[in-house]
């Protein structure tokens, strides 16, 4: 795994954490909040690859999903 790919991951886990803290829900463990981390980082590169888009604005996109 590359450099900008781990600091993608780190990206997404951090703005999940912010939204579990700002929703006063308790995080789930930290390899479940890494795997979802990745997981949505996976999706952000495959929806990118579709839409020719950039990915940290569709990271943002579905983690804002995720809180609904």
């Amino acid at each position: 795994m590359g450099f900008i790919r781990r600091q993608e991951e780190k990206f997404a886990a951090k703005v999940l954490l912010w939204q579990y803290q700002r929703l006063g829900v308790s995080p789930p463990p930290k390899a479940e909040l890494q795997k979802r981390a990745a997981d949505i980082v996976d999706d952000a590169h495959r929806i990118a690859k579709e839409r020719g888009s950039n990915v940290m604005a569709i990271v943002k996109e579905l983690i804002a999903d995720i809180r609904k």
